[in-house]
């Protein structure tokens, strides 16, 4: 299954003909001028135009809804970019909770008499 937020498409909201360059900007991280810039080239070899009318037509238009803010955007540009690497990340944060979070507790039952005593009970 293909998440919406994976997927490739127009954005005719911040783009200029079809959108096409500010999907592909949206989609990658790389400034759609770049990309308009590569297209301009492209026309040069005849293979900019049909390129860019296909994208153009086959894309669908970008909801509304995609992303909550710029830092989800980002995330999401990364997941596209390396999902193995945006996985990485994500383990260690988690495992950088969990050690805080293991700190946290160890000094609260370490500082906890009567607590520390409960425990030791339990076991």
């Amino acid at each position: 299954m293909v998440s919406e937020r994976t997927k490739f498409y127009r954005d005719k909201k911040n783009g200029y003909l079809m959108g096409v360059c500010a999907g592909l900007e949206d989609y990658t991280g790389i400034d759609a001028i770049w990309w308009r810039i590569a297209f301009v080239l492209l026309i040069g070899t005849s293979f900019g135009i049909p390129l860019y009318l296909l994208m153009g037509i086959f894309a669908s238009k970008k909801p509304q809804h995609l992303y909550v803010d710029q830092a989800e955007q980002k995330y999401w540009q990364g997941v596209r970019q390396s999902p193995k690497r945006t996985a990485r990340e994500i383990r260690a944060q988690f495992r950088d909770i969990d050690r805080r979070l293991a700190n946290v507790e160890h000094h609260y039952v370490a500082s906890n008499q009567r607590l520390s005593a409960e425990i030791e009970r339990l076991r």
